[in-house]
C-alpha cells in the first residue's frame, strides 16, 4: 500500500480510477486491446506528479481539467504510436472535447448543483468516489452502464455494443445502478 499524503499534499492517487473511467470512454474498438490504459493513465500521473507545485495552485475543478487534458494528449500519443499516423492536432482536440464531455456526464450522474467553492470540492470527491465505484462493478454491468449513462448509447445500441439482447442490456445497467447505489451508500464519502 502507498503510504498516504501528508497533510497539505496533493493524493494524486485519488484520480486514478477517474482517468482510468475516462480513457475507457474515448477507446474505439479497433483500440480496445491494443492500447494499455493503465500505462496511459500512469503517464498521466507521471506527469502531474512532475507539475506538483502548478497542481497545488489549481482548485479541484481546474485540477480535473489539467489531468483531462494531459490524458488526452497521452491518449491521442498513444493512438498515433499504434497507427504510426502523422500528429492530428484536429485530433487531439476532438478527444479533448469528448473527455470534457464524458466528465460532464460522469458529473450528470451525480446530479449534484454546485454552488460555493466547498460544494464545488464536495462534487469533485463524489465524482472520484463514483470512478472509484465503476471501476469495481462487474465488467458487464460497468460496461452497460458506461455506454448507456456515460457515453449516452440507447439501450438498442448498448446491445448492439455488447452483443446482448436488449432485457439482458436493461438488466445489467439496472443492476449496475443499484450496485452504485450501494456501494456509495455503504461506503460513505471518505471510505472509498
Amino acid at each position: 500500500m502507498a503510504p498516504s499524503p501528508e497533510k497539505g499534499d496533493l493524493d494524486l492517487e485519488q484520480y486514478r480510477e477517474y482517468l482510468r473511467t475516462l480513457a475507457r470512454l474515448q477507446i474505439t474498438d479497433r483500440l480496445r486491446g491494443k492500447l494499455d490504459l493503465s500505462g496511459v493513465v500512469q503517464q498521466t500521473l507521471l506527469e502531474a506528479h512532475q507539475a506538483l507545485d502548478r497542481l497545488r495552485q489549481l482548485n479541484d475543478s481546474q485540477r480535473a481539467a489539467w489531468l483531462r487534458s494531459a490524458l488526452a494528449h497521452n491518449l491521442a500519443d498513444e493512438a498515433r504510436r499504434l497507427g504510426a499516423q502523422v500528429r492530428d492536432v484536429a485530433r487531439e482536440q476532438s478527444l479533448q472535447h469528448a473527455l470534457d464531455e464524458s466528465s460532464a456526464r460522469l458529473e450528470a450522474l451525480l446530479a449534484v448543483e454546485q454552488h460555493s467553492p466547498s460544494e464545488c470540492a464536495v462534487q469533485q470527491e463524489e465524482l472520484l468516489r463514483l470512478a472509484t465505484a465503476l471501476g469495481r462493478l462487474p465488467e458487464d454491468q460497468r460496461a452497460a452502464v458506461e455506454l448507456h449513462h456515460l457515453e449516452g448509447h440507447t439501450l438498442a445500441e448498448t446491445a448492439q455494443t455488447l452483443e446482448r439482447s436488449h432485457a439482458a442490456v436493461a438488466s445489467l445497467v439496472f443492476r449496475g445502478l443499484r450496485n452504485l447505489r450501494r456501494m456509495l451508500d455503504e461506503e460513505g464519502p471518505n471510505n472509498v
